[in-house]
């Protein structure tokens, strides 16, 4: 279905004009490292955190959510910058999030059928916002 854009529902034209793109995304959580992944988000390290700053990246939110028997992550975050691409290739680069962050909480994802390993968000659409 194609997306229907309004006051409501900017379009990805009008984000960009507004200087703030919205992103969120699913993935599901292994039972047995919930835990460690509530464990890992109660306290970022500083550097992840830098990161993401970095990336122009800010509101940054992740919620649990149980579905059924099964558990997801479900997170929004506002990107400010202005080449989504470079700078979340950016943040990428950072070692500390790169060798240590991302290989801890990534073994806490399942993913979603049909994802590729590396891929493991799946992206979901914004149909509604309200500042």
């Amino acid at each position: 279905m194609q997306p229907h854009y309004g006051p409501t529902n900017p379009s990805p034209e009008s984000q960009v004009a507004a200087g703030v793109r919205r992103y969120a995304g699913f993935v599901e959580l292994d039972p047995a490292k919930e835990r460690l992944y509530r464990e890992l988000h109660a306290d970022v390290w500083p550097e992840v955190v830098a990161a993401c700053k970095r990336a122009n990246i800010q509101n940054y939110h992740i919620w649990i959510q149980t579905i059924g028997a099964r558990k997801f992550l479900f997170r929004s975050f506002e990107y400010t910058g202005s080449d989504p691409d470079a700078d979340f290739a950016l943040a990428g680069e950072d070692p500390t999030t790169r060798e240590k962050w991302w290989p801890l909480t990534d073994g806490c994802m399942l993913g979603v059928q049909g994802r590729p390993r590396g891929e493991e968000w799946t992206d979901a659409e914004l149909v509604m916002f309200m500042p």
